[in-house]
């Protein structure tokens, strides 16, 4: 693997930690305080900043350290994260996410941000930090002192060991900044081979230092793992050497143990500069394997005895933290070993627990989705072919018992799950996409003075990723025109009686083999006077044209069509919901309005789950085979008769279970006839629609139910009115894939023409 290679994996890992940072400061933002969301997010921005500085990306660098300073301060509770913190969090993270890309990329971002923001987060993290009113509470001048677990009714009560505090002559250093260090390994820092002790010594050169060891966590014998990490310390440092270096100690470690690093007195040295160095009087043959010197005094025998049983069974059945236990070893060589063969079973026990725990984890890889596109596409052409074998087969054998036979409906069923199972693969959560949107909202919020809240529903929603890359950019266009026309000022909320903050909420769920997402803000709801009149005014309708509410909202998706009073880098341009419309309808979608005055609107669009297959009813049409899709199909008629009844001068009604429901001869509105048919010889298909209701399609004849493979009727030739897609049938002839929303608004009199179109409701 080349240099590029591993670069391209890091941008592709830096895409997963911005957006867990952003939904982790989003979760703060809600109110959440869990100590994990906060380290969730701090471990997004260090590893972004780690990485980038493998690759000497400094601009990167730079801006990830700063960030990565003022949410240590949020970890150790040095900055509270209200909301005025979190504003200037989420755009750096904003801004974090631009110098990314810029990097890989090759673009560039606004410096003047950049620096603005910098300087924002440093006046956080240096306002904000309290001045310890003491440090470390001093050790009495006296040989250190080990304490161990001293045995009482209720069990082992843990008493910590420290080291001792030396003093020190010089001056200089007794100005030196002191930091709180908090060193917490987890079972997996000794599974790798990292050794506690080692990073305690490494730790003790960088100046005078202090230790206390909790042993809180050191269960009874009968419950000791071997394989479990039970103790944590707590270092006071007096170094020059800058938080860097300190964390600089634990960089292989960091992920495997909880640390917390914190100052408690003096001035850190400035980023790049250390302060004189000074002689530091620690004796480092302490943190050696084989201790020298006397650890601890201990005036009871029968303390003494309990205490060695402890050390004895930890260091038999724990090899965890093993050079910690020998110092308290040496003290006191008096075997007991009463205990340890029980422990070492119940320890063994713990571990292979802990190991069918974590072989249960599932595995993951990272795939190029070219590979992915290429099988499904094969995937897709094994369909076609398995059903050009199957429709040979029946049209040569008359009676359809042949053994033949059976191994072909045995192949439709494996060759089903196999285009299950591929699709799977690409089925992704429209989480990433509903992350951008918050900024979107943000960045709206803040040029147009409101203050509006984004709340999202359904995030793991999942769907095709086709669909997913191609859902941002219509989304983006409408949560613009929601913040920026729907929802109202401060004021003017006030006013009308409600709250100063505008709610916008994006939704996503399945419903039918569909997924639908709708956009809904609490605003003013959409003018429809307004809108009449624009629309008057730039001829798209007549002065006496008597339209419903709904086809007046419908109005807003004309190309160029606008109702702001001027043009600002927002809106005002004509751009926008139409594109929106072309968009959703590209994806095989439809989209509908809902609005209420005063209370706000809400968009809903549907879309297909995927782009790649569909389950669909084969029909004819005036000689035409058509596939009307399966989701859309509520049931299926053979109209009589006494069941059909005029209404007007060209429309037909059929009476469904004493109502009546508009009859839509598809021929008709296709043009694939003159006139219409008889509904008596023909077959009824009760549809649904998006916001529609309910049409009854009149087909000619039903040829059967089959998955079909879609192909894009535009880009092999052009966009058809009342057309989806098509697609290849058993006998290779091409059929068309009706677009139902289509011919139900076209069946309401509206045009099919895609310039003239107002069915955006379906």
């Amino acid at each position: 693997m080349d240099m590029n290679e591993i670069k391209e994996i890091f941008f592709q890992e830096c895409e997963e930690q911005l957006a867990e940072l952003e939904s982790g400061l989003l979760k703060l933002n809600d109110g959440d305080r869990d100590p994990e969301t906060v380290n969730a997010v701090f471990r997004a921005v260090h590893s972004i900043k780690g990485g980038a500085g493998a690759f000497g990306l400094d601009d990167l660098v730079s801006f990830a350290h700063v960030f990565e300073t003022t949410l240590d301060c949020v970890r150790s509770n040095r900055l509270d994260p209200g909301p005025e913190v979190l504003k200037v969090m989420l755009k750096s993270a904003d801004v974090l996410a631009d110098l990314t890309n810029a990097a890989r990329d090759g673009g560039s971002v606004d410096e003047a941000r950049s620096r603005q923001l910098i300087k924002e987060l440093e006046a956080l993290a240096n306002g904000e930090v309290p001045q310890a009113s003491a440090v470390a509470e001093p050790v009495a001048k006296a040989a250190p002192v080990v304490a161990a677990p001293v045995v009482n009714d209720e069990g082992f009560q843990p008493v910590a060991f420290s080291f001792d505090d030396f003093e020190t002559d010089e001056p200089a250093l007794m100005e030196m900044p002191t930091y709180e260090i908090v060193f917490k390994p987890k079972s997996d820092l000794y599974a790798k081979g990292n050794d506690a002790t080692l990073l305690l010594r490494d730790l003790s050169r960088l100046g005078e230092m202090s230790i206390h060891c909790d042993m809180d966590a050191l269960p009874t014998l009968d419950r000791l793992s071997p394989e479990t990490a039970y103790f944590s310390w707590k270092v006071s440092l007096k170094t020059d050497k800058g938080e860097d270096a300190i964390r600089t100690v634990f960089e292989f470690a960091e992920w495997d143990c909880d640390l917390d690093v914190s100052l408690v007195s003096g001035d850190a040295a400035p980023a790049g500069e250390e302060l004189p160095m000074q002689p530091v009087p620690f004796d480092l043959s302490i943190l050696d394997d084989e201790p020298v010197g006397p650890i601890g005094v201990i005036e009871e025998e029968e303390q003494l005895a309990a205490q060695q049983e402890i050390r004895n069974a930890a260091v038999a059945a724990a090899g965890t933290a093993s050079n910690v236990l020998q110092m308290a070893q040496s003290a006191a060589r008096a075997p007991a070993e009463k205990s340890a063969g029980a422990a070492a079973s119940a320890a063994a026990q713990s571990a292979a627990a802990q190991q069918a725990a974590a072989s249960a984890a599932t595995p993951t890889i990272r795939v190029d989705l070219d590979r992915v596109d290429r099988l499904i596409n094969l995937v897709g052409e094994l369909v076609i072919n398995q059903a050009m074998l199957s429709q040979s087969v029946i049209e040569n054998d008359a009676n359809g018992t042949s053994s033949i036979n059976m191994g072909l409906e045995e192949l439709q069923q494996l060759t089903r799950e196999i285009q299950d199972s591929v699709m799977a693969i690409r089925a992704q959560p429209v989480k990433p996409v509903f992350q951008r949107m918050s900024r979107i909202v943000r960045e709206i919020a803040d040029m147009t003075g409101k203050s509006v809240r984004l709340i999202t529903e359904g995030e793991n929603t999942e769907v095709d990723k086709t669909v997913i890359d191609k859902l941002a950019e219509p989304l983006t266009h409408m949560i613009r025109n929601a913040v920026d026309h729907g929802l109202e000022t401060p004021e003017k909320r006030l006013a009308a009686g409600k709250s100063a903050e505008g709610t916008v909420r994006l939704t996503a769920k399945h419903r039918s083999g569909r997924i639908v997402i709708e956009l809904a803000d609490d605003g003013a709801g959409i003018n429809r006077e307004k809108v009449r009149q624009k629309a008057i005014d730039n001829d798209l309708i007549a002065a006496d044209a008597n339209l419903s509410d709904e086809e007046i909202d419908n109005l807003i998706f004309h190309a160029g069509f606008s109702t702001a009073d001027k043009i600002s880098d927002i809106s005002g341009r004509g751009v926008g919901m139409d594109v929106v419309k072309r968009s959703i309808q590209a994806l095989g979608g439809r989209i509908n309005i809902s609005s209420k005055p005063g209370h706000g609107s809400v968009f809903t669009m549907s879309l297909p789950l995927t782009l790649a297959v569909l389950d669909g009813m084969v029909v004819t049409v005036a000689n035409q085979t058509l596939v009307v899709p399966l989701t859309a199909i509520v049931e299926t008629l053979q109209p009589e008769a006494a069941a059909i009844h005029s209404f007007g001068s060209n429309q037909r009604l059929i009476s469904i279970r004493n109502s009546f429901c508009p009859l839509v001869d598809v021929g008709r509105i296709l043009n694939f006839r003159a006139s219409q048919a008889d509904p008596v010889e023909g077959v009824a298909l009760l549809v649904e629609s998006e916001g529609g209701g309910q049409r009854a399609l009149m087909v000619d004849a039903i040829q059967g139910q089959r998955q079909v493979v879609i192909k894009s009727l535009e880009a092999n030739y052009t966009h058809v009115p009342g057309i989806a897609a098509a697609t290849i049938l058993g006998d290779g002839r091409v059929a068309l894939i009706l677009d139902v929303d289509t011919i139900v608004a076209a069946s309401r009199g509206q045009s099919l023409k895609p310039e003239m179109s107002l069915a955006a409701a379906g």
